[in-house]
């Protein structure tokens, strides 16, 4: 069992998912909350294999922006630039490297509500 951050879940009910009453909602208030909280561009490290993306583990690829909303509908992709393209990949596979505070705490919240197996 994955241990319970009062704190980091105060934090995502106040600013991600306020208000926020269906699986839309949540959606666009998580879409929202990573948009205005991440400094892009970043580099990332790839933390875990994932079937729906070709990175390795340990990969290091620069994350340029958000998907387009759209495409955020059922989970959060970032752009990324990879193999001189423009890919999208779940967020919750890449660990932001040398950042700032703020963009830490973001991913990090958006791990810890995956992890929870909280949904939109």
């Amino acid at each position: 069992m994955v241990h319970k951050d009062e704190e980091r879940e105060d934090r995502i009910l106040m600013e991600a998912v306020v208000d926020a009453y269906d699986k839309e909602e949540r959606a666009l208030g998580w879409y929202y909350y990573l948009d205005n909280k991440i400094h892009f561009p970043l580099i990332a490290r790839c933390i875990k294999d994932v079937a729906k993306s070709p990175l390795l583990e340990g990969e290091q690829v620069t994350v340029v922006q958000l998907a387009p909303e759209d495409e955020c509908n059922h989970e959060i992709f970032v752009e990324i630039n990879w193999n001189k393209r423009a890919l999208y990949v779940p967020l919750v596979q890449l660990q932001p490297l040398d950042t700032n505070e703020q963009t830490l705490e973001a991913v990090e919240d958006w791990h810890y509500w995956m992890a929870h197996g909280y949904e939109f």
